[in-house]
């Protein structure tokens, strides 16, 4: 079993999986075995990737968790996994479920931003005719992606990977509007979970963001609560205490160090932040959830 470390472990894909792509399809019978899962070990302890990943649950139930939430994937059903999101895999019962990764290098950039948009992603259920569509392409991708001797072998793996991410994009973005749509308090709040994912640690008020975004803190405030119900400074401070809860789930770090990391010189104010945000002081937090 992985130790606990000072830092969330992170796979690479090269390490994981032997090289940049990856397609597969799994059994319960041939998970534990199959060449590139020989630390299957591993994923069953908490983690984040350097890739994206996607599970389609063909037959049977694969149980995941993903930053502290449990979701069972039952058949014809479909999830992504963005790459700074932890998780583990917890069950894979009497199923059969398709796989496949792709770093950020080899992924179509429009589709980057798309995955973006969907983040987080909880388990999308498909229609009969989408699965078996999906599943078909990831057969073909199979066959693609054994075939190591042929010309432009890589080319066409990247290109049946990015094929099988938009197929599972397009379905979550017709969920429930499309991204053409967009009001100009969605463009807006879309433009500040952007910015507030790199920039987290280091800006903590609202200000900041509204400078980037050229705009006042005001409609900033505005728009972002008309989108999504809450206030900027509300999404700030969960982002930040989602980042706290994974380093006291998964690191061995102090509160501390955690707090410092996270961009607070001053520790008994990052203390209350978070028992304000999760109801819970952290070490009563770190306690409850250790694995």
């Amino acid at each position: 079993m992985r130790q606990k470390s000072n830092s969330i472990p992170v796979n690479s894909i090269a390490n994981t999986i032997g090289t940049e792509i990856f397609i597969g399809r799994m059994t319960s019978k041939n998970f534990h075995s199959y060449e590139h899962f020989e630390e299957f070990e591993n994923i069953k302890q908490s983690h984040r990737d350097e890739y994206h990943l996607f599970f389609l649950q063909e037959k049977g139930t694969t149980t995941i968790e993903i930053d502290f939430h449990k979701h069972t994937l039952k058949p014809s059903s479909v999830i992504f996994i963005h790459q700074n999101q932890v998780h583990r895999t917890l069950s894979f019962k009497n199923a059969v479920v398709s796989i496949w990764a792709i770093s950020n290098e080899n992924l179509n950039s429009e589709y980057l931003d798309f995955l973006e948009d969907i983040t987080p992603a909880k388990p999308l259920s498909l229609k009969a005719e989408v699965c078996s569509i999906i599943s078909e392409a990831v057969s073909l991708s199979i066959k693609i992606f054994e075939r190591k001797n042929d010309k432009l072998y890589h080319a066409l793996l990247k290109g049946s990977c990015n094929t099988l991410v938009a197929l599972v994009a397009s379905q979550y973005l017709v969920q429930p509007k499309p991204i053409g749509n967009l009001s100009r308090f969605e463009i807006v709040s879309k433009g500040f979970r952007a910015l507030l994912e790199g920039n987290f640690t280091t800006a903590k008020r609202p200000i900041e963001y509204a400078q980037q975004l050229n705009i006042s803190v005001a409609y900033l405030n505005e728009c972002v609560k008309n989108t999504t119900g809450y206030s900027v400074t509300y999404h700030i401070q969960r982002r930040i205490i989602l980042e706290a809860k994974r380093l006291l789930s998964h690191s061995n770090k102090s509160v501390k160090e955690i707090a410092t990391e996270l961009g607070y010189d001053d520790y008994p104010y990052f203390s209350r932040l978070f028992t304000k945000v999760a109801e819970m002081p952290a070490l009563t937090f770190r306690n409850k959830n250790r694995e």
